[in-house]
């Protein structure tokens, strides 16, 4: 893993999510303290294996290109909707901290 201060904070975020948990990468950036590095979420989560990476989804509620139906797949167990690759938007999100729960 890198140890750089930016990898150690996303995987501390990472690692914090739980079972229908839900974060936009933006919001994994935000949290981890990097705003703006949305983009550098999804580098991290694309080289570095061992984190829930199907917990994280796009603003617009869409699942990872070239990984929908697996995502879709590990968030159905989970207890999230999703419907046509995208996580549904009419499911009431319960905040806790930047997280949101869908169920």
């Amino acid at each position: 893993m890198n140890d750089t201060p930016f990898a150690l904070a996303v995987a501390e975020v990472l690692d914090g999510l739980g079972p229908g948990d839900v974060m936009t990468y933006g919001e994994v950036a935000a949290e981890a303290g990097f705003p703006g590095a949305a983009r550098a979420v999804g580098t991290f989560l694309r080289t570095t294996s061992g984190h829930p990476w199907w917990r994280i989804i796009a603003a617009s509620g869409r699942l990872a290109p070239g990984h929908e139906q697996d995502q879709a797949r590990r968030l159905r167990a989970e207890g999230i909707m999703v419907d046509n690759g995208r996580v549904r938007p009419d499911a009431e999100p319960h905040r806790r901290s930047a997280r949101h729960r869908y169920r």
